[in-house]
């Protein structure tokens, strides 16, 4: 059996990995000639730290963590709020136990993957077209070649260009929020600390500071919400991108002029639209979604990258269990669709009651959040739940299925 994968991020290298445990040979595809690095702080939680521990690769992944002890809500002068230490509600917080940079995360998949001999990688190429035969799919790629795959597997992301191919443009999954962001690194300062700071200014406009484990820099976060203006903002180059977001936050205060100057020089300025990516079917022939590409639940759920790593294991297990890739598409659906239902059910309003549009409106925000964190500093917890962001409300545990299946 061999497995194609489109996507060198994370899902695509976590399901390769266990794809080889059972003697499966696995090719990623990836569209960039290198790998990509840039993207915004990621947590793995609840089921997705047991993943990376039957990987081997949990202590690694602890130790490169950004150690971010929680988040404090401040105003214009950087007085806090509201207070959340890390993992205040065992696992469902506002931050995690583990809190890591996208790239250094992407960078230990590929360290643990890389040099496996069932595994290879193809940079510098994507897949043009597939298509499903009775016996294996033929898949035309960039360059010109061609090969047959017994599985293809469409991991590369929200935007997949994979899942147009076979399913099309019409009834497009894709789901805006209104909300639009950007992520980057600047210089680091001492001020900075420990824990992230989330500011809100008036126009629905977001701005965050979050430490990231390095001694040299701190991830910088700009939000707004827009329903119409600057929504095509995502075609548009990284310098327009990066103008057009100085007009609108230059005004802001807090930290904004900081922020600003440090983005004209960043080299891993990132911009994108917040989006769920809602599929009524995963697979379709020999092609199945994984990730992101199938069922993003959004940065706002905080659960997008542990539904990456438990779906990969899922579908691993699934196709090396039943080797036949109808049944495996099944099992791999009926055990994971409820888990993700779970994971992309938002609080109503979100993202647009975290992010006011009136200075009374922040002022409400602030003092609701500066309620509950002492509510939550007196050990009554309870009722917070229900008022918190998905990565609250949301389970962050599946019971994951033991596949203990010898490599054929």
């Amino acid at each position: 059996m061999h497995v194609l994968i489109s996507g060198a991020g994370i899902a695509g290298p976590v399901l390769a990995f266990w794809l080889s445990q059972y003697g499966i040979k696995s090719t990623i595809v990836e569209r960039s000639p290198l790998l990509r690095t840039n993207g915004q702080t990621i947590d793995l939680r609840g089921s997705s730290i047991k993943v990376a521990k039957l990987m081997g690769l949990e202590e690694i992944i602890r130790n490169r963590s950004t150690h971010e002890d929680g988040i404090y809500f401040v105003d214009a002068d950087d007085k806090h709020q509201a207070a959340f230490p890390m993992d205040t509600l065992d696992g469902r917080g506002f931050t995690s136990e583990i809190e890591i940079v996208r790239g250094e995360l992407v960078d230990i998949l590929f360290e643990a993957t890389s040099k496996d001999p069932n595994i290879q990688y193809k940079f510098d190429d994507y897949i043009t077209d597939i298509s499903s035969g009775e016996d294996s799919a033929l898949v035309t790629f960039n360059s010109g070649n061609k090969d047959t795959y017994d599985i293809v597997v469409g991991a590369d992301g929200l935007g997949s260009k994979t899942r147009r191919i076979v399913f099309g443009e019409q009834d497009s999954p894709y789901c805006s929020l209104g909300q639009y962001g950007s992520y980057f690194t600047i210089p680091h300062l001492e001020s900075d600390g420990t824990w992230s700071r989330w500011y809100n200014a008036p126009g629905g406009r977001v701005l965050m500071l979050r430490p990231d484990g390095q001694e040299l820099t701190t991830r910088a976060y700009l939000f707004y919400i827009s329903e119409h203006e600057k929504s095509d903002l995502v075609k548009k180059d990284a310098a327009t991108q990066k103008a057009t977001l100085t007009e609108y936050f230059e005004d802001a205060g807090w930290e904004a002029p900081r922020i600003l100057k440090g983005m004209q020089d960043a080299k891993d300025f990132y911009f994108q639209e917040i989006a769920q990516v809602k599929t009524e079917q995963w697979s379709k022939g020999r092609f199945v979604l994984l990730g992101d590409a199938g069922y993003c639940p959004s940065p706002i759920s905080g659960l997008g990258t542990t539904c990456a790593v438990v779906g990969a294991y899922v579908l691993a297990g699934e196709i090396a269990t039943k080797r036949d890739y109808k049944s495996a598409f099944e099992g791999y659906e009926t055990i994971l669709r409820p888990y993700i239902e779970k994971a992309q059910k938002l609080p109503p309003g979100a993202p647009r009651l975290a992010c006011p549009q009136t200075e009374w409106g922040i002022w409400a925000l602030n003092k609701f959040f500066g309620a509950v964190s002492f509510v939550l500093r007196s050990g009554v917890a309870g009722w917070f739940s229900r008022f918190a962001p998905a990565a609250l409300n949301a389970s962050t545990d599946l019971e994951l299925p033991n596949y203990e299946i010898s490599q054929q």
